[in-house]
């Protein structure tokens, strides 16, 4: 599901005044980096980094800050619950009997009354395009699945968009999902909501619009066009007349410099800001950003992050792996580079090894149903085996995007090739791993190679997998949790934002039930997972994932104090009620971010 192409487009430097690079590399009105004021800021790290790393113990002599008690206090899913727990400098300072935490309170030190509600570790978020899913969200209006789940509902909808839009002006939507909407969209029921509004409706897949008969005039593009170079194409109807069809990068650059305005630092910082309230509305206090974030704009993130709502983390592409070399000296490998003074690190090299099995071109062993392509992979044994041993060569962890099962196995090769069941340098992982056959599982075990799952592939797309686009037998191997629970090998659960809806609770609910939300029916029901384990892998195991189970993902003393409230007890919820918890509050390095 991951838009590797999408993030391409979204991130283009001529949508940018400037250049993407001079919008984000100047966030927060940040410097300009160069190679030596990053060896400056690395070099000055290096000497702080035990203070940001290190617990501050000499707070609990002077008091806590906070103290939550009248709830239930979860420090860690599986563990028994404490009563209450005390912060102080941003870190946790004791987690256990109201007794045993009263000692630190001072005349000085806030009560939190949790009222009965529950206390845990923060949402972490290891897969998430926080700078991708800020610039389409605030953009384009969302016209997805969640929103609209039926075709009357979203040919409506752009319908009133289009009576709000001044006659002349372009009607902008992303997320339209073809596989839960109702099939793809086509020029003649775009016309049909409007002929004098130009309309761009940009498919949730990343690599597919549509738009009516006055985008097309605007754009020029011509009766006759054919496959513009580069590869993007334009779709026709039987009669052979365009149907509207905008297909991959070079064909959606006809439309997306006329309909969309520069964007700007401060309509980019909005946006950014905007959407990391949404992530911490939910719960997340981390989110991690896999090869979305270039190394020019790491400088500026550091230096804004300590005003964001969300912890922020990042890997960078294979391509951009040497823009971690200024910031050698904070250390690369098993541990995040954490900058400092901000709330930002880096952890880890992403490869895109296929596309997205909704699109079929997730590479597999098995053709798609209903015919005898299997997709494609973007390297080959040799490529990937190369890349991989770069970035072993390099001192870092691999991190690579596999929807299909043939991907897998050449990212599995390429891994035993250069890293053998090593985790020295960090935990090796497989990006999404949709489909997973159980000699893959064993063979991840034997590696120490770890999955992220998306399940909100189950979530939306559990039936469509099924009737669509694998078959019942192939669906069996979703997304399979329950095998690596069974092998005892730990796992994530993401939602490689804004591909699907932010949000944790959502992705518990679905690992613990394997229901679809499209027809309620259970997909591969032996997959199933517990709420401990569900948990787990939006905390604990989740920091782990990218570098930092030892300052979050649990509440235990001397880690950051990043928390989440949550109205009711999920141990006590229905397990198709989970997503439906409130979160009360969100808190981050000690600073209450969402919540009254």
């Amino acid at each position: 599901m991951c838009r590797a192409c999408f993030s391409t487009i979204a991130l283009h430097d001529d949508l940018f005044e400037g250049g993407a690079n001079s919008v984000f590399g100047n966030l927060a009105g940040a410097p300009k980096p160069t190679r030596r004021t990053l060896m400056a800021l690395s070099v000055g790290a290096a000497g702080a980094a035990a203070t940001i790393i290190a617990p501050r113990g000499a707070r609990a002599a002077n008091g806590a800050e906070v103290i939550f008690r009248g709830g239930k206090v979860l420090p860690m899913p599986g563990a028994a619950p404490a009563q209450a727990l005390a912060i102080g400098g941003g870190k946790i300072l004791a987690v256990g009997s109201e007794d045993e935490v009263a000692g630190l309170k001072s005349t000085a030190t806030k009560i939190v009354d949790l009222g009965g509600r529950v206390l845990m570790p923060g949402f972490v978020d290891p897969h998430n395009h926080s700078v991708m899913s800020a610039v389409v969200l605030e953009l384009l209006t969302d016209v997805g699945y969640t929103t609209y789940p039926t075709r009357a509902k979203l040919i409506e909808a752009l319908r009133a968009m289009a009576a709000r839009t001044p006659a002349g002006e372009w009607v902008a939507a992303s997320n339209f999902d073809n596989l839960l909407q109702g099939g793809g969209l086509t020029r003649a029921e775009l016309d049909a909501v409007s002929t004098d509004r130009p309309i761009f409706v940009w498919y949730t897949n990343g690599h597919d619009a549509c738009v009516n008969s006055l985008a097309l005039k605007l754009a020029g593009i011509a009766e006759d066009v054919g496959e513009l170079p580069g590869g993007g194409h334009f779709g026709r109807a039987p009669d052979g007349k365009l149907d509207g069809q905008v297909f991959e990068e070079a064909a959606m650059f006809k439309f997306l410099p006329l309909m969309l305005p520069k964007i700007t630092m401060a309509v980019a910082g909005k946006a950014l800001e905007s959407y990391l309230r949404k992530a911490a509305s939910a719960g997340n206090t981390t989110l991690h950003e896999p090869g979305t974030l270039k190394s020019e704009w790491v400088a500026a993130f550091a230096k804004a992050s300590p005003g964001f709502a969300c912890r922020t983390s990042a890997s960078l592409m294979y391509e951009d792996m040497k823009g971690y070399e200024p910031f050698r000296a904070l250390g690369i490998g098993p541990r995040a580079t954490v900058l400092p003074d901000s709330l930002f690190s880096l952890y880890g090299v992403k490869i895109v090894g296929d596309g997205s099995n909704q699109t079929r071109t997730g590479a597999q062993t098995v053709a798609y149903l209903g015919g005898s392509a299997k997709g494609q992979p973007n390297f080959d044994a040799a490529a990937m085996k190369k890349m991989v041993a770069d970035v072993k060569a390099f001192g870092s962890t691999v991190q690579i995007h596999c929807n299909g099962d043939h991907t897998l196995d050449l990212a599995l090769d390429a891994i035993e090739a250069a890293y053998g069941s090593s985790t020295a340098q960090g935990i090796n992982r497989i990006e999404h791993s949709t489909i997973m056959r159980p000699d893959q599982v064993a063979r991840m075990k034997a590696l120490n190679v770890q999955p992220s799952f998306l399940m909100n592939h189950v979530r939306f797309y559990g039936a469509a997998y099924r009737d669509q686009i694998f078959g019942p037998e192939r669906t069996l191997l979703t997304d399979n949790a329950g095998s690596c629970v069974r092998a005892g090998i730990p796992f994530t659960l993401h939602t490689d934002s804004p591909c699907s809806p932010v949000g944790s609770l959502a992705l518990v609910e679905t690992a613990v039930t394997r229901k679809c939300v499209v027809d309620n029916s259970v997909i591969a029901p032996d997959q199933a997972i517990t709420l401990d384990q569900a948990l787990r892998a939006v905390t604990i195991d989740a920091a782990r994932q990218i570098g930092q189970g030892d300052r979050i993902g649990s509440l235990e003393k001397g880690k950051e104090a990043d928390l989440v409230l949550l109205e009711s007890d999920p141990y006590a919820a229905a397990p198709d009620k989970l997503a439906a918890i409130k979160v009360s509050e969100t808190w981050v390095a000690g600073q209450k971010k969402y919540g009254g």
